[in-house]
């Protein structure tokens, strides 16, 4: 009979070595079929992997909601000068930490990949926008790169994020996040540290410099090191107590 590590283990090899955790849930019961019995079943699932981890056995964690098998060799970080693949790979980072702080996540990139064999379809909780607003203003708001939602409570976008790998779309991107000026939003501009001085005028000028305590700019190092600290802390909270957040 298959245990719960050795189906997690085949759910893991049938993509790839890598999947994130709703596609663990998602495709365990093929393995094994009493998987999903009892209320409690995810914490049943994640209490076994996290044994795992803290056991350095069978599983390694490379991302936040994303693990993989422990002889797994994780693919080389996309450099800045690929624009396309930092691009989604920062919109993949956004998601994964939105995630992490208990947000619904949206992006409408869902077919780009993040890494590691993960696209962005495979870490949102979102595939449409709510109806929060105007439906005029929901058709713009949709474009923006990342999203994060109350799960609770009035649904509107907690953060906008847009990664600006191209200076000429900087405008575009802050026009996108100023229809949310009305709601109690937050506005991520990510980018190189070359654009950062661009960004700076921009926001100092008309109209968005009425909102210009709302915006934040950030380099792509930068987020990447908040990342890599949040993962790294939680495989240090696996290591010691064994119950990390998913």
């Amino acid at each position: 009979m298959v245990t719960k590590v050795e189906a997690i283990r085949k759910v893991l090899e049938e993509f790839n070595g890598v999947a994130t955790w709703e596609q663990i849930y998602n495709n365990i019961e093929k393995y094994y079929p009493a998987a999903k019995r009892g209320s409690a079943w995810m914490e049943g699932i994640r209490g076994v992997l996290y044994r795992e981890l803290k056991n350095n056995r069978n599983f390694k964690r490379i991302g936040l909601g994303i693990y993989s098998l422990k002889e797994y060799e994780e693919e080389p970080l996309p450099k800045i000068r690929e624009k396309d693949r930092m691009h989604s790979y920062m919109e993949g980072i956004c998601l994964e930490i939105g995630k992490f702080k208990n947000f619904e996540v949206y992006t409408p990139d869902r077919a780009a990949l993040f890494r590691d064999g993960i696209y962005l379809k495979d870490i949102v909780t979102l595939i449409q926008v709510p109806s929060f607003t105007y439906a005029e203003i929901v058709k713009i708001v949709k474009k923006i790169d990342v999203l994060w939602f109350n799960k609770v409570g009035l649904r509107f976008p907690k953060q906008a994020i847009e990664i600006v790998d191209t200076i000429g779309t900087l405008s575009d991107a802050l026009n996108r996040c100023l229809q949310l000026s009305h709601f109690n939003t937050n506005f991520w501009i990510i980018g190189p540290p070359s654009h950062r001085n661009r960004f700076e005028q921009k926001v100092s000028q008309e109209p968005y410099v009425n909102f210009k305590e709302r915006f934040r700019y950030a380099d792509y190092q930068g987020v990447i090191q908040l990342y890599e600290a949040a993962v790294h802390h939680n495989k240090m909270e696996t290591e010691l107590l064994g119950t990390p957040r998913g």
